[in-house]
């Protein structure tokens, strides 16, 4: 059974996204990122990416993360942050503790492509 298929399929994948951004905009120390974003469009995009990123049938077409996250200045904290609302949505779900864990392990690995590195001038 593949992580997709733990998390619920594409019932389960469109339900975590939707908890997952009612957590995130609701955070002070993430909402100014998500400020004037389209929403719609990007819950459209997060549910692609988790559906391909967790083994599900779908394609992800979307923009590159190293593109997607350009100029945006995501801090560590902010990863973290994020990755740590993830995985209350899907606990919140009855998502497995082990299933949890894999999505974090997977999403860990494109830490690197969407925090921005600071300059020694920063």
């Amino acid at each position: 059974m593949s992580v997709y298929d733990e998390v619920g399929g594409a019932a389960g994948v469109k339900a975590a996204v939707t908890v997952f951004y009612n957590r995130v905009t609701a955070d002070d120390s993430l909402a100014p990122w998500f400020e004037g974003v389209d929403l719609s469009r990007l819950k459209a995009h997060q549910r692609a990416f988790l559906t391909a990123a967790l083994g599900g049938p779908e394609l992800f077409a979307g923009r590159d993360l190293e593109v997607a996250h350009e100029g945006l200045e995501i801090t560590p904290e902010a990863f973290d942050a994020v990755v740590q609302h993830l995985a209350v949505a899907l606990h919140d779900l009855g998502v497995g503790d082990d299933a949890i864990g894999e999505v974090r392990a997977r999403i860990a690995v494109l830490r690197d492509r969407v925090v921005s590195l600071q300059t020694a001038a920063d």
